[in-house]
């Protein structure tokens, strides 16, 4: 993942501020994954474009969410890692198509080389993500995704 992506990333989850650290490589980005991400991180998530709905299906439910508030308790590791992962995505699809909307536009449409599922489905694990990034890999290079 292109250094830029990964500060754009960080940046989209609150920079330093909420993070805790400066944010400069994937191994910052994976360390600040280990050490939980706070619930404001996910504030970030929705003004990239992700539906409350979306965040509880992807992330954390609702109900979790509320719990770990009133508990003051950040995200697990993998509620962590599945909201850096999303907004990777994201952040790689909005690079790709130069435009927010448009690009949250195409992570919801069903693809036929994607068997009608949307990009933001297949996202759900890492392996799917791999193979969103390398869809819009294509995309950015012009050829027939």
């Amino acid at each position: 993942m292109p250094i830029a992506i990964v500060e754009e990333v960080a940046r989209k989850l609150g920079g330093q501020r909420v993070l805790g650290t400066v944010v400069r490589s994937q191994a910052d980005l994976a360390r600040a994954i280990r050490n939980r991400l706070p619930l404001t991180a996910l504030k970030g998530l929705s003004q990239a474009g992700l539906s409350e709905q979306e965040i509880e299906k992807f992330v954390i439910p609702q109900r979790t969410r509320r719990h770990r508030a009133d508990k003051k308790q950040p995200l697990t590791i993998d509620e962590s890692d599945r909201a850096v992962r999303l907004l990777r995505i994201q952040t790689l699809s909005e690079e790709t198509f130069g435009d927010k909307d448009k690009a949250n536009r195409w992570l919801r449409r069903p693809l036929t080389e994607l068997h009608g599922e949307s990009p933001l489905d297949i996202a759900q694990t890492e392996a799917g993500a791999r193979v969103i990034e390398t869809i819009l890999g294509k995309i950015a290079w012009g050829a027939a995704a």
